[in-house]
């Protein structure tokens, strides 16, 4: 394994980060247990997950992925790991969680203590907003309109200072953003800077061959100011493991079971996808390691969360992590990636 540090911290990560999204809905607790263990075994201290899952979120589920993720951490010492939790944002699909989803003081703390309580530890490590309170375009869709007269009070310091109470307090060590924009990234900053608080240490946004639209300007924000990205869906929801290509849709794949998914089902992707495959197969590599290991060494990325529904799975991504890519072979990545710079809708 490969190790770095989260920006501006102490605190040591493997390169490679165990998502378990899938951990009570696709996974079984045994499965998740088996999951952890293997992950573990391959040095892996980096754990990621979030109140609302698993995905897809539901009421008869939420919380399940913690409480999992609890009861293995009961039995090893939990200084050994970096754990990482996220607060839900704002979302209609998201109300049976809470009445009110807006990050105010009291939402903030009754949210950790239960994850807190599920995962049964005292502190997280990290603590994620999982994507802005504000209308804004946080999953990166194109042709988004933004609405400019929404009922959102410009909240961002009363959010820095309640997450700057809960570190003093021990309560999390470290805040991070997700699914967040340029913009709120350097207002997280500038509240911080400006009053003296906690400082926002990551994001967790999307990024793979499939999605590089995280370098257009959030690299130049994260390299320049030392926030360090948790590239998440580096395998674009499954599609860059190649399982779909040719329009296959395999039993239980995760496509079969939630079409809903389907941000990178469509002929551009699939375009791209086949070319990356070629490339791959050229390598002796599989498609998915070639997509991680892409991941893996860009300089802006601080970790790479993965995640599997099987040992097997687990095993080829964790795998990645073995393979460094030439230049050549990064000149050719970016030589497919100009034939289609933009396939996710």
């Amino acid at each position: 394994m490969k190790y770095t540090t989260i920006p501006n911290t102490t605190i040591k990560v493997s390169k490679i980060c165990l998502g378990t999204m899938t951990f009570g809905q696709q996974n079984t607790e045994t499965e998740a247990h088996e999951q952890l263990n293997y992950a573990v075994s391959q040095g892996v201290n980096f754990i990621d997950t979030a109140e609302m899952y698993p995905v897809p979120g539901k009421a008869e589920t939420q919380g399940k992925t913690e409480q999992f993720i609890g009861t293995w951490l009961t039995h090893q010492k939990r200084e050994d790991f970096v754990i990482a939790s996220k607060i839900t944002g704002p979302n209609p699909y998201f109300t049976y969680l809470r009445d009110n989803l807006g990050f105010s003081k009291s939402v903030i703390h009754d949210a950790l203590e239960k994850s807190l309580q599920r995962l049964q530890t005292d502190y997280l490590d990290l603590y994620q907003l999982h994507w802005p309170d504000r209308n804004a375009n946080y999953f990166g869709q194109r042709n988004f309109n933004h609405d400019l007269k929404e009922e959102w009070e410009d909240n961002i310091l009363e959010v820095v200072h309640t997450l700057d109470g809960l570190v003093k307090a021990g309560k999390i060590r470290h805040y991070g953003l997700s699914n967040e924009t340029s913009w709120g990234v350097m207002r997280h900053l500038s509240e911080s800077n400006q009053h003296k608080l906690t400082r926002c240490k990551t994001i967790q946004n999307p990024y793979s061959l499939l999605n590089r639209t995280y370098e257009i300007n959030l690299s130049e924000v994260g390299l320049r100011e030392n926030v360090g990205l948790l590239a998440y869906s580096p395998l674009a929801f499954g599609v860059l493991s190649g399982k779909y290509l040719d329009g296959k849709v395999p039993e239980n794949s995760r496509l079969k079971l939630f079409p809903q998914y389907a941000r990178y089902s469509n002929p551009q992707s699939e375009f791209l996808t086949k070319k990356y495959y070629e490339l791959a197969q050229d390598l002796n590599m599989s498609l998915a390691q070639l997509s991680l290991a892409f991941v893996n060494q860009r300089p802006f990325v601080t970790s790479n969360i993965i995640g599997a529904t099987n040992l097997n799975q687990l095993k080829e991504n964790i795998s990645s992590i073995d393979f460094d890519l030439s230049a050549e072979t990064l000149q050719k990545i970016d030589a497919l990636h100009e034939l289609q710079p933009n396939p996710a809708p």
